[in-house]
């Protein structure tokens, strides 16, 4: 690990960090949340303190970050900064998380769940997250077949392709019975993965075509219950030799969040074939794989002009092609096909206005809506103010990304309404 006074000298550029604080029960935001910064080589030395709003927020950070081309070509210079916070707020354990990783012209997003000062256990929870795939030594992937036979193994047992709300990921390798297992959203799950396989500061397309086969390999698992058909409790694993490298409590990034929001529904296919394509693959740097996709390789393909889909079938063959699930799980109703504008009406809106009303409850910066089927000026504040609390782009229209993430907060709000 880089000393303070290496990281100081090395620090060219500057890098951002957003932290939301929320109650692990429930999951309602901690307001006055107080939150310490140092550096993870330095934590006695604070470089900033916040406070965290109504909506459990902190104020964007700007934090210095090692020069952008460390994260553009393999090298041993460590690409990103590390951070570590430690979050105190009266009625909860404290937490301490260090080794958050901060990129250049990137924003990371830091989540933290609290939970009561009553709760057993030490007074204070400490997590570190481990260092990124493509820095530090992992176990490569233990290849397999990239269709599953059902006529051998019998695994297959589900009739379609549909996005889970959660998956549980055994942080470990699947013989580990002392390995915890996580309850994670699926989309988080990803945003996950990806923010620990490969850096935000990679080109589009190459952070696409990764996020896409991360998707496809996860959903051939939950599709085929490959575990559960083995007798496991679990849907996938963190273990690197088998599955993708999960961190619990890891931050991720602004960036990969935004491309997993626009195209969770996704998954790669192949012609007469249902199940989605185990997409495997390796750094192709400390690792090699061929007829796998390489994480370095897709962002030299990017490089030169390749799209996501143009990136995978260079690797996986010519007849690959993306695919749609036909249902989302936990989602009240699903988005209409079009973005819904000041001025849009009928039962689609109302169901927009109805879901705004129950989370601002929860959240109180956002205002109040009459659900009365027509997207008039007090929606559009709502949205812009729901968009602005959860890191959205602020336009005040509802395109596919703002929808399913209202869909998400209603849907928790109305369970913690339940619980209680």
């Amino acid at each position: 690990m880089k000393n303070l006074h290496y990281l100081q000298q090395e620090a060219a550029e500057k890098g951002q960090l957003r932290i939301r604080v929320n109650a692990r029960s429930g999951g309602l935001p901690v307001k006055n949340a107080r939150i310490a910064v140092s550096y993870t080589g330095n934590p006695s030395q604070t470089i900033e303190e916040v406070t965290t709003d109504e909506s459990g927020n902190s104020e964007i950070l700007t934090l210095d970050a090692p020069p952008l081309e460390y994260s553009l070509e393999p090298s041993e210079q460590q690409p990103y900064s590390e951070y570590t916070i430690e979050v105190t707020a009266p009625g909860y354990r404290s937490v301490n998380i260090s080794g958050i990783d901060v990129l250049p012209e990137e924003m990371s997003l830091q989540n933290v769940e609290m939970d009561p000062e009553d709760a057993a256990g030490d007074p204070l929870e400490n997590i570190v997250i481990p260092a990124h795939t493509l820095y530090a030594e992992y176990p490569p992937k233990i290849p397999e077949e990239e269709i599953k036979n059902v006529n051998d193994t019998g695994e297959i047992v589900l009739s379609r392709v549909v996005i889970p709300e959660y998956v549980v990921v055994h942080d470990g390798a699947p013989s580990d019975s002392t390995a915890a297992d996580y309850y994670v959203r699926y989309r988080d799950y990803i945003k996950n993965v990806a923010s620990s396989e490969i850096y935000a500061t990679w080109p589009d397309a190459a952070i696409r075509a990764n996020v896409l086969a991360i998707m496809s390999f996860t959903l051939n698992r939950v599709y085929t219950e490959w575990y559960r058909g083995k007798g496991y409790q679990f849907t996938i694993t963190s273990s690197t030799a088998y599955d993708h490298k999960f961190m619990p409590d890891r931050n991720y990034f602004a960036t990969i969040s935004g491309i997993v929001d626009e195209m969770f529904e996704n998954y790669l296919s192949r012609p007469d074939v249902t199940q989605p394509i185990l997409t495997q693959y390796c750094d192709g740097q400390k690792v090699t794989c061929p007829n796998w996709m390489t994480q370095w390789g897709s962002k030299y393909l990017a490089d030169q002009g390749y799209s996501a889909i143009e990136i995978l079938r260079n690797y996986y063959g010519n007849n690959l092609y993306i695919n749609t699930a036909e249902g989302i799980s936990g989602v009240p109703a699903s988005w209409p096909g079009y973005t819904l504008t000041p001025g849009s009406t009928g039962n689609k809106v109302r169901q927009l206005q109805e879901q705004l009303a129950r989370i601002s409850k929860a959240y109180p910066a956002i205002p109040s809506v009459t659900p009365d089927g027509i997207y008039g000026n007090s929606t559009r504040q709502a949205v812009q103010q729901f968009q602005s609390v959860f890191g959205l782009p602020v336009t005040g229209e509802v395109d596919y990304k703002t929808w399913y993430e209202i869909s998400a907060i209603y849907v928790a709000v109305t369970r913690i309404a339940e619980l209680s």
